[in-house]
């Protein structure tokens, strides 16, 4: 099972930890584990990479951990865009994607 916890203050949307392998299929053709990772590192990367907003990451085999430092809007829409994105595959392959939400204290 991947589990995707999404990251909330405010009513913003922060960041996310994306965690686990579906085994959907043999490793190495898992297609709900590979799309999962691609989205995961797409948001990841273009939001450090592309707009050039500072965020906390780690990331190892079968986990992604991603935070904005401060607040950015065009960030936020692009952690808003994978969140969609994990929602459709969750839809398309239930059984191997669970979705959870968690507040940010400060």
């Amino acid at each position: 099972m991947i589990n995707v916890r999404f990251y909330t203050k405010n009513g913003k949307l922060y960041g996310f930890l994306t965690e686990g392998h579906a085994e959907s299929g043999e490793c190495g053709a898992d297609i709900v584990c590979a799309a999962v990772s691609s989205a995961a590192y797409l948001a990841a990367n273009t939001v450090t990479e592309i707009l050039k907003t500072t965020a906390a990451a780690k990331a190892k085999d079968g986990y992604l951990k991603f935070k904005l430092i401060s607040s950015d809007k065009k960030a936020e829409n692009v952690l808003k865009g994978y969140k969609l994105h994990i929602e459709g595959l969750r839809e398309q392959y239930p059984g191997y994607i669970k979705i959870m939400e968690e507040k940010l204290q400060c």
